[in-house]
């Protein structure tokens, strides 16, 4: 800062004023020190800030399976917004393991994070104990729990729209609909598996098979490659997420069936190329960019107020109804 002051020709004070605009200064002298600070190479010293103000500008996002659609765009846009409120993001992949949530959780503790975004695991107890006992500001992404300390949530309703993609396949005349699982324990899983039972309920059906993907496509291609081999296969599948549907896909192919001329598909997410198959899948779209938004702007909030009252969102997915669903071949022929 020294050199920097020395030739933009002004106050070492001068030069932190422009750094930390914490003073009007003239445009001209701004100018000079700006000019000075890109020639001398100066970088400021963030991490004094920070131990001086006791915030980093920095938040935790610690989330599983990245490489998941689904939550590379919900991390996307909540570092769009983490950036236009000034603040960096720290990423972490969790895998949905505890231990590795945890570790996640102690490495951003440890960097004195402002706050973080946590997609808790089946088993969080561990890391959330840790956020609660040193009071990191804390909003759980896409999975709502009971928890007694003040974590905001924010996520999707998940009962009742997998329940209404039962009954567009009850409507088209299918009684025997198998389901593909997520990974038991999430609560998105648990939620959806109970609308897929709604869904049964209330259009009169019995219980359809349920085989358990674990949210991962090759789990989901050997489920559903196996269920489809039943001598009463099912003549629908609904796949819980659209980390599976890729892997429900191939082992329909597997079977030398089409959709939806031998079996009908409907998805709880929606996919880039969904539109594009054909025919086109029907879906439970999530507003992805939306809950990333959200997700921030709580973070935030409850960063510059630890004392709010704990906040849970649950926004609705749209149902996009497309051609992957047709009536079954013994009621169409």
């Amino acid at each position: 800062m020294h050199d920097v002051a020395k030739a933009a020709g002004v106050s070492q004070s001068t030069v932190s004023h422009v750094l930390n605009g914490t003073r009007a200064i003239a445009p001209s002298t701004e100018a000079a020190v700006r000019k000075a600070i890109e020639e001398t190479g100066y970088v400021h010293d963030d991490i004094a800030r920070s131990l001086r103000s006791r915030r980093t500008n920095t938040i935790g996002v610690a989330t599983s399976a990245i490489s998941n659609i689904y939550f590379a765009e919900v991390v996307s846009a909540v570092e769009r917004a983490a950036t236009a409120l000034g603040r960096i993001v720290m990423l972490v992949d969790t895998h949905d393991e505890p231990e590795r949530e945890y570790e996640a959780v102690r490495t951003f503790v440890s960097r004195r994070v402002d706050g973080i975004v946590l997609a808790p695991s089946a088993e969080p107890e561990r890391s959330l104990s840790l956020l609660h006992r040193r009071n990191v500001p804390t909003v759980l992404l896409d999975r709502f729990l009971e928890v007694e300390n003040a974590c905001d949530m924010v996520g999707v309703s998940n009962v009742e729209p997998t329940a209404q993609l039962v009954d567009l396949l009850a409507e088209a005349g299918h009684t025997n609909i198998g389901f593909v699982a997520g990974l038991r324990g999430l609560a998105t899983s648990e939620e959806r598996l109970e609308g897929f039972s709604r869904g049964l309920a209330r259009n009169g059906l019995a219980e359809g098979p349920v085989v358990e993907g674990r949210s991962n496509g090759d789990e989901a291609r050997a489920a559903t490659r196996a269920l489809l081999a039943q001598d009463d296969r099912p003549t629908a599948l609904l796949s819980a997420n659209n980390a599976m549907t890729l892997g429900v896909l191939q082992a329909i192919g597997d079977a030398g069936l089409a959709v939806p001329n031998d079996i009908s598909l409907v998805c709880f997410d929606d996919l880039p190329w969904a539109d594009l198959l054909s025919p086109r899948l029907t879906v439970a779209a999530q507003p992805l960019a939306e809950i990333g938004q959200r997700a921030m702007q709580m973070l935030h909030e409850r960063i510059e107020n630890p004392e709010l009252p704990q906040r849970v969102v649950r926004l609705d997915p749209t149902i996009h109804r497309r051609e992957s669903v047709a009536p079954p071949q013994a009621a169409s022929g």
